[in-house]
């Protein structure tokens, strides 16, 4: 799809720099180098429990991406091998999990991106119910985080964004724009220019700021 294939090369950093809502810094990819973009199919479980999870795998549409609320009580292993290779087979894009995992050898060795708050080996429930495509709420950098059905769900080394539906448009033009500048601004880098010129900052607000010859020697060594 080429918004997914889009939202995954800007990256979550400059999409929460342009409207995009960071999820909590506590989430991380289980295994280095895991991202994806996809729609969320939001899951709520009951405390230490993850038959949510289950119906959710079991019924998601492919290439759409679950994100899981386990009711503040993180210490479970709420996804495990099973239910990674099960998720595998379904074509789900990944997994936002506001809480722990297990097997995270296993879960990568499957390939499927997941984001997780920690690891842990106590195993949970399977028969206290929840909720499957209804509104959660993650933590995030503001507080509780809303994700509805359709947001989208963006994962990278960096984070966790979600951008939410009817605003994915506006967010995408502002964030491709930005990448856009980044580009620029690491093209004059290597070309020998400074960050203080690029960016107009005020280098004497910084106690121990030394004068412009500082970078002009270096240039000039650089040249030499």
């Amino acid at each position: 799809m080429a918004l997914a294939e889009t939202l995954t090369a800007v990256g979550t950093a400059v999409l929460a720099r342009n409207g995009g809502l960071p999820l909590g810094s506590h989430l991380f990819p289980v295994w280095p180098g895991a991202s994806f973009a996809a729609t969320a199919l939001p899951v709520r479980c009951a405390p230490g429990d993850n038959l949510a999870i289950h119906v959710a795998v079991a019924q998601a549409p492919s290439g759409g991406a679950l994100v899981v609320d386990v009711a503040g009580e993180a210490e479970y292993g709420y996804l495990d091998e099973i239910l990674a290779v099960a998720a595998r087979m379904r074509d789900i894009a990944g997994i936002v999990l506001d809480g722990c995992v297990r097997d995270i050898g296993a879960i990568a060795r499957t390939g499927l991106p997941v984001f997780s708050a920690g690891v842990a080996v106590r195993e949970p429930g399977h028969d206290a119910g929840g909720a499957v495509g209804r509104e959660v709420h993650l933590t995030g950098d503001r507080g509780p985080t809303p994700v509805r059905r359709g947001d989208w769900l963006v994962a990278d080394d960096d984070g966790v964004v979600c951008l939410p539906r009817g605003r994915v448009a506006g967010i995408v033009a502002d964030a491709v724009e930005s990448a856009s500048h980044d580009r620029r601004l690491l093209d004059a880098l290597i070309s020998g220019k400074s960050t203080l010129d690029l960016l107009n900052l005020d280098p004497t607000r910084v106690a121990g700021w030394q004068g412009a010859g500082v970078g002009a020697d270096r240039s000039a060594e650089r040249a030499g």
